[in-house]
């Protein structure tokens, strides 16, 4: 059991003791605080009125249920951050590398969250255009970038055996976190379409990182960016789980856009910090986050193949169609937190292999994905939302 132990989290850095003791307070708080905020949230938007009217298509839930839950989360998330900064300055460990300090980087995390929740919120209230929300959503990345938060492409390419000077790239680093900024928001976005799906997988996917990032920590201490991925994956999950209370079916309030975006630009954030490492954790990052890149592409394939728009909405996700060959809502949500736990525990070892064997294993795992896609028909669009 010691050795089984020690191959995740390591012998002689940090333990995981001392990372209970030290960060395992945001959790709980987070927790409470979002469910808190989450419920004052719904009593507010059935005051102002600000609900989801059901259409029998596009919206198939029974009766108007309230909005604003994003809000919530977002709250919920602003206090965890800031206990993560409390506790970088209780700890005395604040560290600058290049003019640019743990802290510093938090409040960019923050503020390109704020940033992503508001063009939800927009997009929640006044329907806006698909280029405006991408628009918004690459200024949310522009935060990540404005503080460092860069992928390490120098370590990448060296595996690689390919020298590049680090001037080429940083600049090769800028579009590939704009890439994974809207890849995961919109992807969050996409998936929210069941009572308690949504903040269920996320809560999923940021435990599976919290394991991540223990093991990480534990094995090749970094003071300067270990923190930041611990308060991140602990707030997240908190969030997560605090907004599903109110959130699974029947759900009383809903996260929207505002929710949905801002929990995908957290994620988004959490890989780009994996990739600071070596190739294997960042494939394991993303193979973590495997379901709602898996629902995303099916979808994008999808539209492509039957000629429909790429921005047109349909009912035709992983879960429109499990719902439609019988399966009950609940039962459906079950599958796809059962589908989400699956991609965590094969992504969690890919941190054990070498960067060859982890690529390798990756498009193994996409071929086979792939193959399950096609022989269960989910390539297929039955309706399309007007």
């Amino acid at each position: 059991m010691k050795t089984i132990i020690s191959l995740f989290f390591g012998e002689n850095q940090y333990t995981l003791w001392q990372i209970i003791r030290d960060y395992g307070i945001i959790f709980p708080v987070v927790f409470i605080v979002t469910l808190g905020a989450t419920w004052i949230c719904q009593f507010l938007a059935l005051k102002w009125g600000i609900m989801d009217l059901p259409d029998g298509d596009v919206k198939p839930h029974e009766k108007p249920t309230a909005y604003l839950g994003g809000v919530g989360i977002w709250f919920g998330l602003l206090v965890g951050l800031t206990i993560g900064l409390i506790i970088l300055r209780r700890l005395s460990i604040e560290i600058t590398n290049n003019k640019i300090s743990n802290v510093l980087m938090l409040k960019g995390i923050y503020l390109g969250a704020t940033i992503a929740c508001i063009v939800g919120l927009l997009d929640d209230i006044f329907n806006i255009k698909p280029w405006q929300k991408f628009l918004g959503q690459t200024i949310a990345a522009s935060a990540l970038i404005l503080v460092g938060i860069r992928p390490d492409l120098k370590t990448m390419f060296s595996l690689l055996n390919i020298p590049l000077p680090d001037v080429l790239l940083t600049i090769l680093s800028v579009p590939i976190v704009v890439f994974f900024v809207l890849g995961a928001t919109n992807s969050l976005n996409l998936l929210d379409g069941l009572d308690g799906l949504c903040a269920g997988v996320t809560a999923i996917i940021s435990a599976g990182f919290f394991v991540l990032s223990v093991s990480l920590t534990t094995c090749f201490h970094d003071p300067m960016v270990d923190p930041i991925r611990l308060i991140l994956c602990l707030s997240l999950t908190g969030g997560s789980l605090g907004f599903l209370i109110l959130n699974r079916h029947p759900a009383r309030i809903y996260m929207g856009d505002a929710g949905s975006m801002l929990l995908g630009y957290m994620a988004a954030t959490l890989i780009i910090l994996f990739i600071d490492k070596l190739g294997n954790w960042s494939t394991a990052a993303i193979i973590i986050f495997g379901l709602p890149i898996l629902d995303t592409s099916v979808t994008l394939v999808r539209r492509f193949i039957n000629k429909q728009p790429i921005f047109a909405p349909d009912r035709s996700h992983i879960y429109d169609q499990l719902i439609s060959k019988g399966h009950s809502l609940r039962k459906t949500v079950n599958i796809c937190y059962a589908l989400s736990g699956f991609f965590v525990m094969i992504g969690l070892p890919m941190r054990l292999f070498s960067f060859e064997y982890s690529i390798l294993f990756f498009s193994i795992l996409v071929l086979i994905s792939g193959f399950f896609i096609w022989w269960f028909d989910f390539l297929r669009m039955p309706k399309i939302r007007n």
